[in-house]
Order: structure tokens, then sequence, then C-alpha cells
């Protein structure tokens, strides 16, 4: 008989319910298929929490009196980015990765991971949104942006709400095998591999404004019209610096090179212009790539899908053939 998979989860006032209940539903799923996944909550307390929908959701106990588990999760929060991770969920993770053959992380979950130590020395990811932030905060830890998840020795991160699920599908294939997951899969209506990583939900490039106004005025060109022939030499000439000076002000002050900058402002106006329904020739010449093979190779490089992928996933909602009836096309 399939051994019995003990699988808690870690939970505080303000969590997020989809990091919850998303992974839960894969274990639980899993088990009609014969895995044999138990599933619980903890909170460091051992008292119910309230979740990000007013829910109140009861629990097992304390954190403290989990004695053994196969697979540790701890879900995201907003609160996780804007204060101080409370200290008692920083010590029951602590306490629970010397209890546990895997700890997890949902979306911010990582800040949890990163306070209690956990992800010093170790690859990592969490929400695109908060990807700097963790870097910035926890200078030991190598995050990865892009990643939908990432595994280091035990200990796995998660992208944000939804990368949860497909998280939580790669854990049940490694325990039970491709089909059952598969079948997991299937019965949930998800994708057992999401096409691409996180870069294709990023919103636009904020950049914050140089302190060099010389370094501003190419800034500023290159997010005004983006479709110019902006290189290196081009932008030093611009504003009168050499194309090392120029180097040395885009890596000081933005924490990039000139090309990379470029690149990404180009795909930040591809992206908002595909969202608004221009094809993809159209969206080529006006973001500046010069031709929809050349915009096609940096999307697939940079976002891991291409231009017409992701105009069909985040164009609408409405299916291709739901469009064509609304406006009568035949």
């Amino acid at each position: 008989m399939e051994p019995r998979r003990p699988v808690v989860f870690v939970v505080f006032d303000g969590i997020k319910m989809l990091d919850v209940a998303g992974p839960a539903e894969v274990f639980a799923e899993a088990n009609r298929f014969g895995a044999r996944y138990a599933l619980s909550y903890a909170s460091p307390s051992g008292e119910p929490v309230v979740t990000s929908v007013g829910l109140r959701l009861p629990v097992d106990g304390p954190a403290a009196d989990v004695a053994e588990a196969d697979t540790v999760v701890v879900s995201g929060g907003d609160e996780l980015v804007t204060r101080a991770v409370p200290a008692d969920l920083t010590e029951a993770v602590r306490l629970l990765r010397s209890r546990t053959r895997r700890l997890v992380s949902i979306c911010t979950g990582s800040f949890v991971l990163a306070g209690a130590g956990v992800l010093d020395g170790r690859r990592a990811t969490t929400h695109w949104r908060h990807a700097e932030l963790l870097a910035r905060s926890y200078r030991d830890v190598q995050v990865q942006p892009d990643a939908l998840f990432v595994e280091d020795d035990g200990v796995i991160t998660s992208a944000g709400v939804s990368a949860g699920i497909d998280l939580a599908l790669a854990l049940v294939e490694d325990d039970h095998g491709v089909e059952l997951a598969r079948n997991v899969a299937r019965n949930l209506v998800v994708f057992m591999q999401r096409p691409g990583g996180q870069s294709q939900f990023s919103a636009p490039l904020e950049v914050r404004p140089p302190r060099t106004p010389a370094l501003r005025s190419a800034v500023d060109l290159v997010a005004a019209q983006p479709a110019l022939p902006h290189t290196a030499d081009s932008l030093a000439d611009l504003i009168g610096v050499s194309p090392r000076h120029l180097a040395r002000l885009f890596h000081t002050e933005l924490g990039t090179t000139p090309a990379k900058f470029v690149e990404r402002i180009r795909i930040d106006h591809a992206k908002a212009l595909l969202d608004s329904g221009c094809g993809v020739a159209e969206t080529a010449r006006a973001a500046g790539f010069g031709s929809s093979e050349s915009m096609r190779r940096t999307f697939v490089a940079r976002l891991g899908v291409s231009p017409s992928g992701y105009r069909a996933r985040f164009a609408t909602t409405r299916r291709a053939d739901e469009d064509d009836a609304a406006t009568g096309a035949h």
C-alpha cells in the first residue's frame, strides 16, 4: 500500500486563500487516484486564522505540535511584504524545517522562509512583483524572478498565487509519477506545465528617474520612442558622453546595460500593443524590433512564449469563436 504522506500547511492571519486552497486541492485530487496525502493545518499559536477573503480557517493545532511531515507548505500573504515577518511565524518554520522532508513556500511565503534563514545561499523565487524586494532584503538569497518554481536541496519556492498549483502538481509527479499527475491536471483542468515563465505576467517596467539629468534624457527618449534605432553609441552621442561612461551610468543608476534596458522597454511596449489587439507585424514595427521574427525570438528568449501566444493568453478572457459570434463574423 502507498505510504501515508503528511502535508502540513502553516497558516496565519491574512494568508492568501488561494495559496492554501490551490495546492490543497491538488493533493486531495491526487488521493482520488491512489495517493495518500494526509492534509492538516497549523498556525504558530494553534488558534484559527482569518484568510485574505475574510474566511475563518480552523487549524489542527500549533506548529510546534507537528512531530513529523513529508511536506510543509508555507503560503503567502499581502502583509508579508509590507511589514516585518512575525517572529512566531519564522520560529515555526525553523522548527518544522528539521521535521520535514521538503519545505515549500507559495508566493510571498518565500519571505517567511527567508526571514527564518532557510533560503540563505539557496536559489529561490517569489511573485514577480516582489522579486526585487526579496533580493534587496535578503542578500544571501539567489532570487530567480522569472521562474514559476525553484527547487534547491529540499526547499522549494514558487511564484505568485496560481503557481502554487503548478508546484503542487510537480510534487505529485515526483511522488507518484507522471500518469497520476496528468490525471490530476486533467480533472482540475490545468496545465501539467504552464507555457513560459513569470515575465509574461509582469507589469510594464517602472523606471525610477535617474539622478543624472543626461541619463534621464536618454531614458525618456527610449521610453517615448522605442521604435528608434537606439544603440549604446547613439544614446551616448545624444547626451554627450562616451559609450563606456554611458554603460557605467546605466549600471550605477539602473542596474542594467543600455542594450538590456532598450530591449525591456521594447518588450513592454510590444506587450501593451498586443494587449490592445494590434497584430504581430504592426507591433514589431512600432516597438522597434524591425521584424516579426526578431520580436518572436526576443519574446521566446525572455518570456518563454511567442508574441501570438502571448496575445492569445492576455488579450481577452473570451475564446476566439465567442468573439466571432459577438461581432457577427463568420
